[in-house]
């Protein structure tokens, strides 16, 4: 191995000490230029911070659950009853806020939101991906964080129903419950029908203010849209004459539903006290949160000499020759059945028994029927069953029948006229509505068409059964033409100009601990029209009206809806319909 001589280890270290400047002078170029890099990403533009960290921060985005607009629900005319409006969610993703950052953006959302800023910026602070820092605000709140352009903070949009009529079927529509990301539809079509109003929700990748004030929620699947059967017009004018009788009458609460006996199809259905869907959480008592229609059974009384009468017929027991003697009391299984007025009528026909409204008639016929045939008949009326309605919280009413523990020989007397049976307002009307469609019972329906984007699914059309024959519900019909018309015993105050009405009172006393309340009464009345072509049914109830009987305080509210009812879906009177008819004239 060679060895360096002195003179050479001179050279070459006066070499290293002449390159050694030029050496350190490269280091400190580059040293500044990475001092230079440095400092452009600690003061970059704003649109090239924003740009870069979004690139950085494609793997730290945050996940949002977006629900899907839901759907809007329809009268049958098109008229919204149910619509969205849009509110915004303030939220951010921490670890896209600087540091530095942070007591600034805290500072500013506090004064736009008027909330605590230290709350603020611990949440800003935090490690979690995502904070919600406000849901909802309105617009205008949401356009100011938007004018303040803060990156790392994110403004969603959120789809608020809202109940462009108010009230105005309430009970029916239902509202429903906005729980962050969970929406869910409660009571009404809205609680019913959720799945297909609601849509699908989507997950969205959440990184960065938008640049402007997003005007829509780009959630998932959108919700279809429902056309109901309600008629907006009718269901004012129902809730209109229930609110007038109310206050006529002092009832503490009421009931009136309309519908076509033909299809089932409910045009309007009101209960009282009601309640603003845009304000459900404002609701102190919960019982107002139900629909009394579907929910809140009752005592029918005398319109269920109906469904008594037409069982009878119907399973041959009686004709409408039949007769019996009326001494104005009987007793069976040790139960005292008197009439309504405590009056003997000696020698009576079923028709009479019906129109006179006589309870020991009506017990008389289901003695005469039996048990088998009496309870076999009610039940072919839905009687003790619910009707099927696309409403949810629907009960079924009470039946007792023999078997049961409760039930004694003195039932198949008190049930015959509408005591110790219990019914809901959509029973009741169902039932009476068979006889007005030649016996057959229709399952009463809500929701008309669901539309899907471009599909549009019409409802079924649902026969819950024959209730009677076509003969026995003509035979009816006639008997309630009589109720309502018979000089003697009739209902003058249910009569309308130009119509033959059938109909049928019911003043229905209401149970309690120790038997029956005295001096109040459910006053009831339940009829159709045109009599021999029915295109409306209507059933008013009224809970404790001042005036007691149904023919006194019921019939006349049933006669003012249905005077406003026929103008309204101009349903021709009587005569002009029959002149329509014999010159080949369209009847609606």
């Amino acid at each position: 191995m060679a060895t360096l001589t002195g003179g050479s280890a001179n050279v070459q270290q006066e070499m290293i000490n002449r390159r050694l400047p030029f050496l350190m002078l490269v280091l400190v170029v580059v040293a500044l230029g990475l001092l230079i890099q440095i400092s452009r990403y600690q003061w970059l533009p704003p649109n090239v911070e924003r740009e870069l960290q979004l690139r950085g921060s494609q793997n730290t985005s945050s996940v949002r659950r977006l629900p899907a607009e839901r759907g809007i629900i329809y009268d049958q005319g098109g008229q919204p009853l149910a619509v969205n409006t849009l509110q915004y969610e303030i939220g951010a993703s921490p670890n896209l806020i600087t540091a530095n950052r942070k007591r600034e953006v805290a500072a500013a959302l506090a004064v736009i939101l008027g909330r605590d800023e230290f709350q603020i910026y611990q949440q800003l602070t935090s490690a979690t991906p995502w904070q919600q820092i406000a849901r909802p605000v309105t617009a205008d709140v949401g356009q100011q964080i938007a004018d303040e352009d803060i990156f790392g903070v994110v403004i969603n949009p959120l789809s608020k129903r809202f109940y462009p009529q108010g009230t105005l079927a309430a009970q029916l529509i239902g509202f429903v419950i906005e729980d962050n990301d969970n929406t869910r539809g409660a009571m009404g079509v809205e609680g019913y029908y959720n799945d297909q109003l609601a849509g699908r929700v989507i997950d969205q990748q959440v990184s960065n203010i938008p640049f402007q004030l997003p005007t829509r929620s780009d959630g998932g699947q959108r919700g279809m849209n429902l056309v109901l059967t309600i008629d907006r017009d009718v269901q004012f004018w129902t809730e209109y004459e229930l609110n007038r009788a109310i206050q006529s009458t002092n009832a503490t609460g009421g009931t009136i539903i309309v519908m076509n006996p033909r299809n089932g199809d409910i045009l309007g259905m009101a209960s009282y006290p009601t309640f603003d869907p845009n304000n459900f959480q404002q609701v102190d008592d919960p019982a107002l949160l139900t629909n009394p229609a579907i929910a809140a059974a009752y005592e029918p009384g005398s319109v269920f000499k109906i469904v008594t009468v037409a069982a009878a017929l119907n399973s041959s027991t009686i004709t409408p020759q039949w007769t019996y003697n009326d001494q104005g009391v009987i007793t069976v299984g040790g139960v005292d059945v008197r009439n309504w007025d405590r009056n003997a009528y000696g020698v009576v026909d079923a028709t009479t028994a019906l129109s006179r409204s006589l309870n020991v008639g009506m017990a008389t016929m289901a003695l005469e029927m039996g048990p088998d045939r009496f309870y076999s008949g009610l039940r072919a009326f839905g009687i003790g069953q619910r009707t099927g309605v696309d409403l949810p919280g629907e009960e079924g009413g009470i039946l007792k029948t023999p078997g049961d523990p409760d039930w004694s020989e003195g039932d198949l007397a008190t049930n015959s006229f509408g005591q110790g049976v219990s019914v809901t307002p959509l029973q009741m009307i169902t039932a009476v509505a068979a006889i007005a469609n030649d016996g057959l019972m229709m399952q009463p329906r809500l929701v008309k068409q669901i539309v899907d984007g471009e599909t549009i699914t019409n409802a079924q059309l649902l026969p819950a059964g024959r209730a009677v024959s076509a003969e026995t519900a003509e035979i009816v019909t006639g008997m309630m033409i009589r109720a309502v018309t018979d000089e003697g015993g009739g209902v003058p105050l249910a009569q309308i100009p130009g119509f033959v009405i059938a109909g049928k009172t019911g003043t229905a006393q209401i149970p309690f601990a120790a038997g029956y309340e005295p001096n109040v009464s459910i006053a009831s009345f339940v009829g159709f029209l045109p009599a021999d072509d029915p295109q409306l049914i209507i059933l008013v109830k009224l809970d404790r009206p001042s005036g007691y009987w149904g023919s006194v305080v019921a019939a006349p509210v049933f006669k003012q809806l249905a005077e406003r009812l026929v103008m309204l879906l101009g349903i021709p009177t009587d005569d002009v319909r029959r002149q329509l008819e014999a010159g080949g004239g369209v009847v609606r």
